[in-house]
């Protein structure tokens, strides 16, 4: 096996119990986001390649004998402004990862802390790294396990995240307790500390996950605004093949023909010569938002399957290589362009929403209103999905246009990644709430249309979320609505 990929019992897979179980094989090479979610949240093993463990082999021995010969930072000096110094011991490594142990804040949630432990896995993988082969398969026999490094959520700046990964080291050593479970202590060489925690595989394990969630909203997202749509009767014109054909987007041509594919057949004429934006823009507002995501994904692939060490062991050249691979810039600068396409997507399912609750679009009473004089049937929603834009335009400013200077001037610059990540997920948080708002909203109006024409994938979509959402139109409390919409809308993704 080659590559990094999902495979099942009848290629390499394990039959537990007579039941096939999926797991992950390791390289360094082809991990994917979607395998880190396996891996983080449902518990999917992982097995390390051969070929990995060859490469993870060679490179240790390499920096083994490099630094025999000459000085290598962070195996026989001390790190940052230390750089120049020469430790008097060889327990340097032990006082270097706890000394860096120092994180604040929260714990990190165990789905994070199983991803950045199955990115490391596979960085250190791609042989860069130079640490003790073995200690491959104690990052593996921990995931395989289900445990999760007791690790805080503050403390990184996108220069590595060094004290989630010291923490980490610590568990390994059995100096700190791993959550969930034991794993009998590893004695991790002190020359192999600062190769194993010269990384930012927290953020991007954290990155990952938010992608896929987001991945799926937006595929669901155009389900909830063709529903939308036909609530208001709205134009198909916008989405015709030659408009996007005359502006050729990827994203924006992907949104058009999935629009075109859900409202083609659906509905009667049109009510408007022309739709509000919320509406006649979707390719336009939602396409940049699914290429954004594209271009995140690629990034994230780069930095998971790479040796982003420093220093990095050259095996060719028999040298160890001093660098800036370390520098969360690429990762910091594509989660910011996601989050900022995001809002956009976002502000036009607000107001998506606004046409909802206004007659002149519905053919319907204000609010969605069905119960005497003055009911303010669905109004609350607009409210709640306000409130929850207020926390996406919170969490969507860039993050690169701050740095910092540490480690007395000599480390004068800093992306900021870890923030970034975090950000997504919180921004992946909100647009959920938005999205069921405008969900439950549009069930609510084509309910009270009766007659709706929705074909295809759209009317399986429609009679999916009539079963699943309440049916009641008087007013009445729509909190558990909106938690049956939000777990409603997986399912309305036809993405993985």
């Amino acid at each position: 096996m080659n590559r990094c990929q999902v495979v099942w019992a009848f290629s390499g897979g394990r039959r537990r119990g007579g039941v096939t179980v999926a797991r992950v094989v390791i390289t360094g090479t082809q991990l994917t986001t979607l395998d880190v979610g396996r891996v983080a949240r449902s518990g999917v093993e992982v097995h390390i390649a051969d070929a990995a463990t060859g490469r993870a082999t060679r490179a240790w021995e390499t920096v083994r004998e490099v630094a025999a010969r000459q000085p290598v930072y962070g195996r026989t000096t001390g790190v940052g402004a230390n750089r120049l110094d020469q430790p008097g011991d060889e327990r340097h490594g032990l006082r270097l990862l706890r000394s860096h142990a120092g994180g604040a804040g929260p714990l990190l949630e165990p789905a994070l802390g199983r991803a950045m432990l199955v990115v490391r896995l596979n960085q250190l993988a791609a042989g860069g790294a130079g640490v003790e082969p073995a200690l491959l398969g104690v990052l593996a026999d921990a995931l395989n396990r289900g445990l999760v490094p007791s690790v805080y959520s503050l403390g990184g700046i996108g220069t590595g995240d060094l004290t989630a990964l010291a923490s980490t080291a610590l568990c390994v050593l059995g100096e700190r307790p791993w959550l969930g479970g034991t794993l009998p202590p590893y004695p991790l060489d002190p020359a192999d500390a600062l190769a194993f925690i010269s990384s930012n595989a927290a953020t991007v394990g954290e990155a990952c996950l938010a992608l896929v969630d987001l991945r799926r909203l937006l595929d669901a997202s155009v389900v909830v605004a063709a529903l939308a749509f036909l609530a208001v009767n709205g134009s198909a014109e916008p989405y015709a093949p030659a408009v996007h054909a005359a502006r050729p987007h990827p994203g924006q041509r992907d949104v058009a023909a999935r629009m075109r594919q859900l409202v083609g057949g659906s509905g009667a004429p049109a009510a408007r010569i022309q739709d509000p934006y919320s509406y006649r823009a979707i390719p336009q507002v939602h396409g940049p938002a699914i290429d954004a995501c594209r271009s995140l994904d690629r990034v994230l692939a780069i930095e998971m399957n790479a040796a982003c060490e420093n220093p990095l062991v050259d095996v060719a050249g028999r040298t160890v290589v001093h660098n800036g691979n370390f520098h969360g810039a690429y990762v910091a600068l594509a989660l910011d362009a996601v989050r900022a396409a995001l809002y956009s997507t976002a502000a036009l399912s607000s107001a998506r929403l606004s046409t909802l609750m206004e007659p002149a679009y519905t053919g319907l009473r204000p609010f969605l209103a069905d119960g005497p004089a003055g009911s303010s049937g669905a109004m609350i929603l607009e409210y709640v999905a306000q409130s929850a834009l207020a926390d996406l335009r919170q969490h969507a400013g860039p993050t690169a246009l701050a740095t910092a200077v540490v480690s007395r001037g000599v480390e004068e610059h800093a992306a900021f990644s870890a923030q970034a990540a975090r950000n997504l997920s919180d921004v992946v948080t909100a647009y959920r709430v938005l999205l069921s708002c405008e969900l439950v909203a549009a069930v609510r109006a084509l309910r009270l249309h009766g007659d709706v024409r929705a074909t295809g994938r759209l009317a399986k979509a429609l009679r999916r979320a009539t079963e699943v959402l309440d049916p009641r139109t008087e007013d009445r409390p729509l909190d558990d609505d909106l938690n049956a919409a939000a777990t409603l809308l997986p399912s309305l993704a036809h993405r993985p």
